[in-house]
């Protein structure tokens, strides 16, 4: 496919020029998918230079792009490299991408699950960078796990036990890798159909049959209001669907930490914890509905009938048997996940109702802590974090322990937590789990 990719830039090359196409999309006028071929192919050939392609992705962001010229931009950066061939892997495959949020630990959740139903699970996840952890990172934690599957690891692992997790293919989208680097350092990430093209590429090359997105929304997401959200949650459906994929997207609420942990290792521990049906009941029925619509889309059943199958599995302790299997296969030692040794209590300095907690404060807090990084070069800390003691509408009082922090030394401020736990007077109603869903 990549080979197709400088093909068609050679054929469309001789008649372009990039500053006509920046001046194109400037005056609100749609590209044609050669010039968005030929824009994307000369910057990967370093002909056009990066600030050239920052200002055409500025225009981008500033001017939108029309159905057509998302769906070309994604096939574009999707045909820069390679694609994962599962034709071998027996059964249908399905994929799961969240858009990321401060505790979301639910890959580890719903995958083993949703495997546990019979489904194959082939999860290609990254590592995190600033306040959203990564996948891969939560998995580290775990000793000696094996997070750089090959692919005849992977396909082999998918055929005996129907779930892998591993980091991406460096051949993969390659475009969209350089086209990320540059929008993350030009005010450009926020563009809704950049943001989808750069998703959906990347789960069009793992070529799983179906696809279940959960889009973020809230004070801790990329996204902070649910008419954006929905709006993207479209445009990806719309993407997948043109490809053959079936994709739906959920709605999710992000405006406070998911679950009682941040931090890799004991988010790890919280997803254990889930998968014996133990912790905090948002987390777990949030994973419930992922999996479920993961289960009804693969086997074509009902959303109910999904249900019932998962939530047997995770009752019967069928799909933490999967996780340690998983686990298992990959090396990991999961009598050994790291969590820091050193412990602070940060309690309550006033009464009332815990109406709310920061989620991008917190994060920002805990990658402090060293559980996350600046830049791609940080080593993180995988056993520092934060355990939330209390929930959102839990009424407390002057030195009630609202968390445990996991540090490595003794030099912690907590001064930054009494702005992050919103304390008041009087209860405020709950924001819903789920939102919508996209179809």
């Amino acid at each position: 496919m990549a080979l197709l990719f400088f093909l068609v830039y050679n054929m469309v090359g001789d008649n372009m020029n990039i500053v006509d196409i920046i001046n194109k999309k400037r005056n609100h006028q749609e590209l044609s998918k050669e010039e968005l071929t030929y824009a994307i192919n000369s910057y990967m050939q370093e002909e056009t230079k990066d600030y050239q392609i920052s200002a055409l992705l500025m225009a981008i962001c500033l001017n939108g792009m029309s159905e057509d010229e998302v769906i070309n931009l994604t096939e574009i950066m999707l045909s820069s490299g390679d694609t994962f061939d599962l034709s071998s892997v027996s059964g249908i495959k399905v994929d799961k991408h969240s858009t990321g949020g401060v505790g979301d630990k639910t890959t580890l959740v719903v995958a083993p699950l949703v495997a546990a139903c019979g489904l194959v699970v082939s999860k290609m996840s990254g590592r995190g960078l600033g306040h959203t952890g990564g996948t891969i990172d939560k998995l580290e934690s775990i000793e000696n796990i094996n997070v750089n599957l090959s692919r005849e690891q992977f396909i082999k692992q998918l055929n005996e036990i129907n779930v892998a997790i591993t980091t991406s293919d460096v051949n993969m989208v390659p475009a969209d890798k350089k086209l990320y680097a540059l929008r993350d350092v030009t005010g450009t990430v926020s563009s809704l159909p950049l943001i989808a093209s750069s998703i959906m590429s990347k789960k069009l090359a793992t070529n799983a049959d179906k696809i279940v997105l959960d889009v973020k929304v809230g004070e801790g997401a990329l996204l902070n209001n649910k008419e954006d959200a929905i709006e993207l949650a479209k445009i990806m459906v719309k993407i997948g669907k043109h490809f053959g994929k079936e994709t739906i997207a959920l709605i999710t609420n992000m405006n406070s930490p998911l679950g009682n942990s941040v931090g890799n290792g004991l988010e790890v521990v919280e997803a254990i914890e889930a998968l014996k049906g133990k912790g905090d009941s948002n987390f777990i029925n949030l994973c419930i509905i992922l999996a479920s619509h993961m289960v009804s889309i693969g086997k074509n059943v009902d959303i109910e009938v999904a249900k019932q199958e998962v939530m047997e599995n995770l009752n019967s302790g069928l799909a933490y048997q999967k996780f340690e299997q998983m686990v298992a296969y990959q090396q990991g030692n999961i009598n050994n996940i790291a969590i820091a040794s050193k412990t602070l209590s940060y309690n309550a300095n006033r009464e009332g109702y815990l109406n709310g907690i920061k989620p991008l404060e917190l994060g920002n807090y805990v990658m402090k802590l060293g559980a996350g990084r600046k830049t791609k070069e940080d080593i993180i800390d995988y056993g520092v974090g934060i355990v939330l003691n209390k929930k959102i509408g839990d009424y407390v009082y002057p030195g009630d322990s609202l968390a445990t922090i996991y540090i490595k030394n003794e030099d912690v401020d907590t001064s930054p937590l009494d702005d992050i736990f919103i304390i008041e007077e009087d209860e405020k109603e709950k924001d819903p789990l789920l939102y919508d869903i996209v179809k």
